[in-house]
């Protein structure tokens, strides 16, 4: 199969441009207006000046607009792209910019004593607060949702998470590529494939390198198995939240078998360390392969009985119907991605734009028959999903993985095998940043990486994960749902409080 595969750029293509300050907005209103979907945003001082720089996806290309912050700040984006929300508070609070039109600028990662200081204010009688966590009763990440509520129907939540920011982008600052890769890798344990993929196909853009396509095959294999056990999780969690114990529990016994089968192959059950800057060093003899493939094939026939148990029962279906719906141009607006996304009928998948990974050419994501975007469409697609998950890994173990090149060059540039190519071979003549940007799709959508190399060393790392970028839909799928709903459509999007804390 992997001689199938031909060369392929790293990741998706970056095209960069910049603009003034003055024509930033226009520049943005611009890409949006030709197709683009804005997919990040993020603030560097790697050429020295403080500059902000939005990102726009179109198919497998991403284009880059850069403008340079004049006396710390840069015009706002957010009345053309909601999805600008969170990057712009968050460039605030790290990175001290301050974005014109962007009022209120209310705090994100800093974390005033004052509710009124980043809450959104709800006037009027019959309204009252409602303060959960940030402790929670389950073993879960620290974060806290402050409802505006009236009698049981939720006007409006506040979320506040980052209460564990561990720095992982800050920390990542000076170390050379090759050692950066932990820093993405344990930014969120549910989605550290994603995210290490995501990192080497920056990396692997900034220094001009292409990976083999035993690489790409063993990558995209790898991907399927995270989707997998993620989504059997998932389900298992929707199940819990409407006290169905049997699904529950069957789903949760289908996702150990899945994650067991992740340390027989990799030798870790969350897959950590299995991707590798440049290439890949999974080794997967035949052997191996057909018990994966056999294990696989019939973990596929007890997941489409669970499933066929679930879809029949009409107690567990009648509570989902209409629960934390989220209409397809607010999913638009807010920049929702992933099953999120498609379960409003937005056929958004990055599986179906990314030339340095193994899928095949025809693939096409799939969306419920009537994507309603609430919790029974967000759980339908996770059904959905399986079997082509299943299919794909069939396909992709078919033959053994081998261990591919580590460093392979790209075409018309010398061959060097060295293993401090990736550190030394960055041209070091001045100071201007070598950037990568990648996008994978993760279990929950979208993840995307931005990496700034100069002579050698990380001088910028961006991850901006799809949960980061699904919890603002999240919080707008609950208004107008009763407040006992909440922990049910926090568990259809069951989005990631760890990688929001990078």
């Amino acid at each position: 199969m992997s001689g199938s595969l031909p060369a392929a750029p790293a990741a998706q293509t970056l095209e960069e441009r910049m603009a003034r300050p003055s024509e930033f907005r226009a520049a943005c209103a611009e890409e949006l207006g030709r197709g683009g979907r804005f997919c990040g945003g993020y603030a560097s001082t790697a050429t020295g000046a403080p500059s902000w720089t939005a990102l726009f996806a179109v198919g497998a290309m991403t284009h880059a607009l850069r403008t340079v912050a004049i006396e710390g700040s840069v015009p706002s984006i957010v009345g053309l792209s909601g999805a600008a929300g969170w990057d712009e508070r968050e460039a605030h609070d790290l990175h001290g910019l301050d974005f014109a039109g962007h009022e209120p600028l209310r705090p994100l990662v800093e974390h005033p004593a004052a509710p009124a200081d980043w809450t959104v204010p709800v006037l009027g009688e019959g309204p009252y607060d409602v303060a959960v966590g940030p402790i929670h009763a389950g073993v879960i990440e620290s974060g806290h949702f402050r409802f505006h509520v009236v009698g049981e129907r939720i006007l409006l939540i506040d979320p506040r998470l980052f209460h564990k920011h561990r720095g992982l982008e800050r920390a990542a600052e000076g170390s050379r590529p090759e050692e950066g890769m932990a820093f993405a890798a344990r930014a969120c344990g549910a989605c550290a494939v994603a995210n290490s993929v995501a990192y080497a196909q920056a990396c692997e853009a900034a220094l001009d390198l292409v990976v083999d396509p035993d690489a790409r095959r063993a990558r995209t294999v790898l991907l399927e198995l995270e989707r997998l056990y993620n989504h059997l999780n998932d389900i298992s969690a929707i199940c819990a939240g409407v006290g169905f114990a049997p699904g529950t529990m069957a789903f949760a016994a289908l996702k150990e078998r899945a994650m067991r089968l992740n340390q027989e192959l990799s030798g870790h059950r969350f897959l950590f360390g299995s991707i590798a800057l440049g290439g890949s060093a999974l080794e997967i003899d035949r052997p191996a392969t057909e018990r994966a493939r056999a294990a696989l094939r019939d973990l596929a026939t007890d997941t489409a009985l669970a499933w066929r148990e679930l879809r029949f029962s009409a107690s567990v279906q009648a509570r989902l119907g209409g629960v934390g719906q989220l209409a397809p141009e607010d999913a638009i607006d807010l920049g929702a991605v992933g099953p999120s996304a498609r379960a409003t009928g937005i056929r958004l998948d990055t599986r179906t734009a990314s030339p340095a990974l193994a899928y095949p050419a025809d693939f096409a994501p799939v969306i419920p028959e009537d994507p309603t975007g609430d919790v029974a469409a967000r759980l339908e697609m996770r059904g959905l999903e399986l079997p082509a998950t299943f299919e794909l890994l069939d396909s992709l173990l078919a033959e053994p993985l081998s261990p591919a090149p580590l460093r392979k060059s790209v075409e018309g540039t010398p061959e060097r095998t060295s293993p401090q190519f990736v550190s030394e071979g960055v041209p070091s003549t001045d100071a201007s940043p070598s950037r990568g940007v990648a996008r994978v799709e993760s279990p929950r959508g979208e993840s995307v990486c931005v990496v700034e190399v100069v002579d050698g060393r990380i001088a910028r790392l961006h991850l901006r994960t799809a949960s980061y970028a699904n919890w603002p839909a999240l919080a707008h799928a609950a208004t107008e749902s009763l407040l006992p709903d909440f922990p049910l459509i926090n568990k259809s999007f069951e989005l990631c409080y760890a990688c929001v804390d990078r």
